[in-house]
C-alpha cells in the first residue's frame, strides 16, 4: 500500500538554511581528497578524516520535516529541558539545552506576528553552564493569542553564530522554521502568567511535536 503524501513529506530530510558557510567547505575538502587518493597515499590520509567530518557536518545540519502538533504552545527546540523557573514578572522560563547531536533549527513556539528580533553581543560559555545566560543570543518576540511571547537562542562554547531566517513583521505559523543556532546552544521559552508548564527538567523535546503548556 503507497504511504500518503503527508507520510512521505514527514520523511524526508533536507540541510538547514544557513549551513553553507560551514557544510560547503567540508564536503569541498571530502571530495577532492577522495578524488586524489586513489592516486596518492598522503590524499587517503587526508581523505578519511574529511570525510568523517562532512559526514557529521550533514547530520549535524540536518532539517527533517515534521507533523506539528496541536496545543497552544510548542517546543522551539530540539534538546533535553534544562531548567523550569518562575519569572519575576509572573512568566515561567523554560530552558531547553540543545546538544551538537539535536536537530539546530528553531520553530515558531506559536502563531503570530514577530515584532522583534533582537540580536544582543555576549560571550560564549557553554550553554549549560549558568553564566551563559550572558552570552550571544538572540531574542524573539511574537503577539499572539496569548499575548507577547519571548525566546531567546543563545550561543554555546561552540556556537557562534545565530541565523535568523525571519525579520521583525514577519507573520509565522505554528511550528514554522525561523532559525537556526550552529553547534551545542540554547533555547529558552517563556510562558505568560497564567499558563503552567507541561514539561519536566530532563524530559527530552522535539521542535514543533513536544507541548510545552498545560491545559
Amino acid at each position: 500500500m503507497p504511504h500518503s503524501n503527508s507520510s512521505a513529506q514527514r520523511g524526508r530530510v533536507r540541510l538547514a538554511r544557513g549551513a553553507s558557510p560551514w557544510l560547503l567547505p567540508t564536503v569541498a575538502t571530502a571530495a577532492v581528497s577522495l578524488t586524489r587518493a586513489r592516486r596518492s597515499g598522503r590524499w587517503a590520509a587526508v581523505a578519511v578524516p574529511a570525510t568523517a567530518l562532512a559526514a557529521g557536518m550533514l547530520w549535524f545540519f540536518r532539517d527533517p520535516e515534521r507533523e506539528i502538533a496541536q496545543g497552544r504552545v510548542i517546543s522551539p527546540a530540539d534538546g533535553v529541558v534544562q531548567s523550569i523557573m518562575p519569572w519575576k514578572d509572573g512568566r515561567t522560563r523554560v530552558a531547553i539545552f540543545m546538544s551538537p547531536l539535536n536537530v539546530h533549527v528553531n520553530r515558531a513556539p506559536l502563531a503570530g506576528t514577530v515584532t522583534s528580533v533582537e540580536h544582543i553581543p555576549g560571550g560564549f560559555v557553554p550553554a549549560f553552564n549558568k553564566e551563559s545566560e550572558n552570552n550571544e543570543r538572540v531574542v524573539w518576540h511574537f503577539d499572539t493569542e496569548l499575548g507577547d511571547i519571548e525566546m531567546v537562542q543563545i550561543a554555546g562554547a561552540v556556537a557562534r553564530r545565530i541565523v535568523p531566517y525571519v525579520p521583525a513583521g514577519t507573520k509565522v505559523e505554528q511550528g514554522e522554521r525561523i532559525g537556526l543556532i550552529r553547534f551545542g546552544s540554547r533555547v529558552d521559552i517563556y510562558l505568560p502568567e497564567g499558563v503552567e508548564s507541561a514539561v519536566e527538567v530532563g524530559q527530552a523535546t522535539v521542535a514543533g511535536v513536544t507541548r510545552i503548556d498545560r491545559d
